[in-house]
Formats: C-alpha cells, sequence, structure tokens
C-alpha cells in the first residue's frame, strides 16, 4: 500500500516517521511533529517526511548551480540559492598555478555567469568550496537556467529518476537538476523549452498530486499533439 499525505507545522507525526532532522521536531512528551509543511509518504508500510519548504544547505558532493557574484584575487564568490556564499578558487578552474601577471580572472569567469559545480566541502564555519574539475562542470554558456524552490528538488527527479527522465524523454530536452533547486534546460527549440517549464511549474504547484509522473506524461502528450510539437 502506498499513499501521500499533506502535514503543516507542528501536526503529530506517527513515531516510525522517518526524515532529515531539520524538518522534524521532538516535544517534551516524545511527540514527533513536522516543523514545517510537508508530505508524508507511504510505501510498503515505511513512512518518510519530506519538506514542502525550506532554504537549501549546502552537502559534500552536492551538485549545484551557482551564479558569480564577485570576483576576488585568487577566486570568485557564487550564490548557490542558500544562506551561505560558496567559493570557488582559480587554481582549480585553471588546473594549474595561478600567475597573477598573465591570469585576468574576469576573463575566465565575470559577475553573472553561471557554473555547473561540485561542492567539495562545507561545515558550517567557513564558506562552502566549489570544483569544476570533474567531467561536464564549469561555465554555462548555452540553454537556459531556472530556478524552484530547493525542497520540490527530489520531487522533480523522481523516485529513481522517474520523473526527470519521463520530462526528458517525452520533450527531447537535457535537463541538469542541481541539489540547490536550480535547472539547467537545453532545447532543440523554444516550443520544447515551454512544455518543460509546464511541468515544472506543475511539479512546484502540485508537489503532493497523486499519480504525478503519469499525469504529467498524459498532459505533455496532448499539449505536443495541440501545439504540434
Amino acid at each position: 500500500m502506498s499513499y501521500r499525505k499533506v502535514v503543516v507545522p507542528g501536526e503529530p507525526l506517527e513515531p516510525d516517521t522517518e526524515g532529515d532532522p531539520k524538518y522534524i521536531v521532538v516535544d517534551e512528551s516524545g511527540t514527533k511533529r513536522a516543523a514545517v509543511i510537508g508530505v508524508i509518504d507511504v510505501r510498503d508500510s515505511k513512512k518518510y517526511f519530506s519538506p514542502l519548504e525550506g532554504a537549501y544547505v549546502p552537502k559534500p558532493g552536492d551538485i549545484v548551480i551557482g551564479i558569480v557574484t564577485n570576483v576576488g584575487i585568487t577566486n570568485w564568490l557564487v550564490d548557490i540559492n542558500s544562506p551561505y556564499t560558496a567559493v570557488l578558487n582559480v587554481q582549480d578552474v585553471l588546473g594549474r598555478p595561478y600567475n597573477p601577471v598573465t591570469d585576468d580572472l574576469n576573463r575566465i569567469l565575470s559577475v553573472g555567469d553561471f557554473i555547473l559545480a561540485k561542492v567539495v566541502a562545507f561545515d558550517r564555519t567557513r564558506n562552502p568550496l566549489l570544483s569544476v574539475q570533474e567531467k561536464g562542470l564549469g561555465r554555462i554558456t548555452e540553454g537556459k537556467v531556472i530556478e524552484v524552490k530547493p525542497t520540490r528538488v527530489p520531487r522533480i527527479i523522481g523516485k529513481k529518476g522517474s520523473m526527470i527522465n519521463m520530462i526528458m524523454e517525452e520533450t527531447g530536452c537535457n535537463i541538469v537538476v542541481g541539489t540547490n533547486g536550480r535547472l539547467w534546460i537545453k532545447c532543440p527549440e523554444s516550443e520544447k523549452e515551454s512544455l518543460v517549464l509546464l511541468a515544472i511549474k506543475i511539479i512546484e504547484r502540485e508537489p503532493h498530486r497523486k499519480g504525478l509522473t503519469e499525469y504529467l506524461r498524459n498532459l505533455l502528450k496532448q499539449e505536443k499533439l495541440i501545439r504540434g510539437a
């Protein structure tokens, strides 16, 4: 048996409900309660609480989409849609020692540039450290970046990637989902992009809808027929 239930802040949760401790509080009587609005997913008698609101908190290993906000002497400051500003060091981008005489950081990355990066270190005592050394990471030079609530990311991805893979299959677009609530969308044409945006908007608005993946699959098929996409 499986079902989903929306709960509001302060609502009691069953004792065996699992979830991130940031979003579940235990009162003096030992009762678990939701700290934020969220959804209880029940599958095979297991209960898991997922928040529908909340800020992105970086973790090492996260793949994020950032915006360069400042160019320093030896690094860039990057907005990663979080209370914490991230740092990207120049040596990581160049892959070699930095020479301030010949290397102009503004020519490599400038304010307003989007980057796809990996969080390699963060312990809340210092700014998150980013890297772009792995394949596929670096400056984003094409496509479109949109922003969603970070808590919607698991729903956009879906169980084992079911949701995001379905959207890419139906639209022919490539989508990279940043853990921090930013999506990089590359589509062969604008009409396909509009279909992706429609699907993402519905997921944001109705994340708790039962059978959402199949609902969106059918909707996208209908929209393609109507638009001739």
